[in-house]
């Protein structure tokens, strides 16, 4: 066990916030925290990490406990270069790496090797080797840049500035550097954000193989369902335990709830009953003995804590007023551009979209989805191309940021002016399907959150009643419960759908089919989210052997087509081998050179000393030349 709370209690102003919390982390599990938004998934990871006091309780840690806590907005030093930044982690190892080199020098200027002090360095140059191996000291750099890479940073020049890096780019590098410092219990606070669908599955991939726990708070479902095996959920300050992943836990959530309806109902029509032969018989000298028994069974009996009704959703439904044609929207080489100087960032699109489709748009970020919604609804210009809307069309446009909002109206306003043929009563019974009630609807738009405007957008969506919507990222700002009610309300919606969205989740429950915008147009696939990857796996594993064959051309009868691309091959290939021998054999020596130092015969004679001295600073040369030549043939190679 590595880290513990018992019945944990925490308060502000008077309002609890936590009650009777109890959890266990075990050594190498992954764990999903959930919750609605303040529920008090913030304040229970400060309480694990020490970074808050809590009330009442215990917290226990076990001893050596190293925890990393990646926050939603974790700070770097933006000082530092990206390479710099990663190479903090290990500033102990390195730091002993000098320590290393320098020790051999002095070794190699002592005259006299049986002198106290020639002992006292190679007994030091023991130690400090020894735990520069048990830290994967010659590793170091490899570590950083197969996490670099893994986390986006292939393209990216390593001395690059982390004051240049963008908002996005310095979370992903935060998750990087926490990676890399390897805690036993790893604690991600939202982690998804802004990682782009290659980056989320080595991240997933990763986390999976990790030599340790980890704690994540997430509303990335399609991520928790990969990557838990064990779901807390926070809920009116109490903490519900489920086993297994996000889907596990919806169907265990329900079972316990109509569980414990049962076994209340139950326990009520009990009580009921003894409580009627008790009132009718205590009275009675017969009965009276009988009557108190009763009573002592109701004082001994456990309760069970009456339900508490589902804590208060939106509702959404969304309806057409009138069927469009067959044909909704048609394009053909379509350039997308944006800036004064129409950077093209997509062209060539074909696309044919019927009635009653539900498509969704992905693709690389920067690549111009949103910009692709908003060429379509006439929002930007497009330089070349054209988009036709089929007859009947009528469109709802979803604004992943809600900029089309007025942020200087009130909310009740800005759904009013609108509609404003619509009475008021009905104007607040729309608001008030979404929670917005009482004094939140005479806010401005600019002071209520980012969830309550997604909701305010979503009521216009629903008045206006269109038969298409285009919808920019419509899960952005919502929590688990509003997304799953979203979900529901889009595989209903009669209409025909066109959507952009990162949410995995939602990928694999609504589309009919996945367009992925690409520089050279749009690639279509039928099926959801999970289909699309299959397919794109069968594509990148015929890519590989295509490539392979372009690589190797070979003749009719088997082989090459030229004698020099088969030389040249078979050279490179057998040139790797020889590396990878080498690169194990020079390890090997380097290890029993280092050995060889912290032995008497060897420290206390000079000469043999400065040799080997010399020796090891020559293999530690031969090993970077040979790891840089691997390195540069595998690229050749792949």
């Amino acid at each position: 066990m590595l880290l513990s709370l018992n019945q944990i209690n925490k308060s502000f102003s008077g309002k609890p916030v936590l009650k009777n919390i109890s959890m266990t982390i075990e050594e190498k599990v992954c764990y999903g925290l959930i919750g609605a938004n303040g529920a008090g998934k913030s304040t229970l990871l400060n309480i694990l990490t020490g970074e808050l006091e809590h009330d009442g309780g215990e917290v226990y840690r076990s001893n050596g406990l190293t925890l990393g806590y990646l926050k939603q907005n974790s700070g770097l030093d933006r000082t530092s270069t990206i390479l710099e930044e990663m190479r903090k982690v290990f500033a102990d190892v390195l730091r002993t790496e000098q320590e290393l080199r320098s020790l051999e020098k002095e070794m190699a200027a002592i005259m006299d090797q049986n002198s106290g002090e020639y002992r006292r360095i190679t007994q030091e140059y023991a130690q400090k080797q020894a735990y520069f191996d048990s830290r994967d000291g010659y590793q170091i750099d490899v570590k950083i840049k197969t996490v670099l890479n893994g986390m986006g940073f292939m393209d990216r020049e390593l001395q690059t500035p982390i004051s240049t890096l963008s908002g996005g780019e310095k979370t992903r590098l935060a998750i990087a550097r926490l990676l890399l410092e390897e805690p036993q219990l790893l604690i991600l606070d939202e982690p998804t954000n802004h990682l782009d669908f290659k980056t989320l599955g080595w991240l997933e991939n990763y986390l999976l193989a990790y030599n340790g726990s980890v704690l994540v708070v997430s509303h990335d479902r399609y991520f928790l369902d990969k990557l838990v095996s064990q779901v807390f959920e926070l809920e009116r300050g109490r903490l519900y335990t489920y086993k297994g992943n996000y889907s596990s836990y919806r169907v265990q959530k329900e079972e316990r709830r109509q569980r414990q309806e049962k076994e209340y109902e139950a326990q009520q029509l009990e009580i009921a009953r003894l409580q009627s032969y008790i009132d009718k018989n205590l009275a009675r000298a017969s009965t009276a003995n009988s009557a108190k028994s009763r009573i002592k069974t109701l004082e001994n009996m456990e309760l069970v804590e009456k339900p508490e009704g589902e804590l208060k959703q939106i509702r959404l439904r969304f309806d057409i007023t009138r069927e469009p044609y067959k044909d909704v929207l048609t394009t053909e080489n379509l350039e997308i551009a944006v800036g004064e100087e129409q950077k093209v960032l997509c062209r060539g699109i074909d696309l044919s979209v019927k009635r009653g489709e539900k498509i969704a748009v992905i693709g690389e970020n920067g690549i111009g989805k949103s910009s692709f919604l908003k060429t379509i609804l006439g929002l930007i210009p497009h330089a070349h191309g054209s988009y036709t809307w089929g007859k009947n069309v009528s469109i709802s446009y979803y604004e992943q940021e809600n900029l089309n909002l007025n942020p200087e109206r009130l909310a009740i306003d800005e759904l009013w002016d609108r509609f404003p043929h619509i009475p008021e009563a009905q104007i607040r019974k729309v608001l008030g399907s979404v929670l917005l009630t009482r004094d939140d609807v005479f806010k401005p738009v600019k002071v209520i959150s980012g969830g309550e405007r997604a909701k305010l957008a979503f009521c216009i969506l629903m008045l206006e009643k269109s038969n298409v919507m285009l919808l920019d990222e419509p899960t952005n700002h919502l929590d688990l419960s509003s997304k799953e009610i979203l979900e529901r309300a889009l595989s209903e919606y009669p209409g025909t759908l066109l959507f952009v969205s990162h949410d995995r989740y939602l990928l694999n429950k609504i589309p009919d089919k996945i367009l992925e915008m690409t520089a050279n147009g749009m690639q279509v696939y039928e099926g959801k989210y999970d289909d699309y990857v299959m397919r794109k796996q069968m594509q990148e594993a015929a890519k590989v052997e295509e490539n392979s064959a372009v690589s190797h051309p070979k003749t009719p009868a088997g082989g090459y087509r030229t004698k020099e691309q088969r030389r040249q091959e078979v050279q490179r290939k057998t040139r790797i081998r020889e590396l990878e021998e080498l690169i194990t054999w020079l390890e090997k020596e380097i290890a029993l050179l280092q050995e060889e130092m912290t032995q008497e015969e060897v420290y206390t004679d000079y000469r043999l000393a400065e040799e080997k001295t010399i020796e090891i600073e020559k293999k530690h040369a031969q090993l970077d030349e040979c790891y840089e030549e691997w390195e540069t043939l595998q690229e050749e190679n792949g």
